[in-house]
């Protein structure tokens, strides 16, 4: 169950985004989400984390790029995949709530 491997905890604490929820686990430490990009556009950037801002520019500059979201607790290494949803510009701001897909 906290199995983050040392690539993911490093993710989190380069590009993560700190949230205001406890880990469920060890209740110690708040939980991080790590965005990992994915697209046939990305090439060798593929399968990378990037931080929100990140997000941003890369939705400008991509026709369409599947983002993956993953909450992770740095202290204790509990992780999950929290939702996945398209970016880019084929899919315009208004539609991508639609396109929230909980996992």
């Amino acid at each position: 169950m906290c199995d983050a491997s040392p690539y993911l905890l490093n993710a989190a604490r380069f590009h993560g985004e700190r949230t205001d929820r406890r880990c469920p686990i060890c209740r110690r430490d708040n939980v991080w989400t790590v965005h990992y990009i994915f697209g046939d556009e990305l090439k060798a950037s593929a399968g990378q984390a990037r931080s929100l801002r990140e997000l941003a520019l890369i939705a400008n500059t991509h026709h369409e790029v599947d983002v993956y979201a993953v909450e992770v607790c740095r202290g204790c290494g509990w992780n999950h995949l929290v939702f996945r949803f398209l970016l880019g510009r084929d899919h315009p701001v208004a539609s991508r709530p639609n396109q929230l897909e909980e996992v």
